[in-house]
């Protein structure tokens, strides 16, 4: 038997840009909350790319489009890191 994944490719892209964009951003809370409000923000903003693979497989032409992917990813959290800084949903 197969088993088949289903991935959002964009989404693997934002979770692993995020830690070097709020390393490099002052003064902004890094908390779970405010790390999940940017991620929900930038992936609204941005458009998902579902792939299916089988388990541990990995498509060439996913890594292709990483670079132009990323430089999207990073504008977006940036973004996104402006919006929760001005309004976090908590007490800071």
């Amino acid at each position: 038997m197969v088993f088949l994944e289903l991935h959002n490719y964009t989404e693997k892209v934002v979770r692993e840009v995020l830690d070097e964009v709020l390393e490099k951003k002052e003064g902004m809370c890094k908390c779970e909350k405010c790390r999940y409000d940017i991620m929900a923000i930038a992936l609204n903003n941005l458009p998902p790319q579902y792939y299916v693979s089988q388990k541990g497989e990995v498509f060439s032409k996913l890594l292709a489009s990483y670079m132009d992917t990323r430089i999207k990813v990073i504008t977006e959290i940036t973004k996104a890191v402006l919006q929760v800084q001005k309004e976090p949903h908590h007490d800071v």
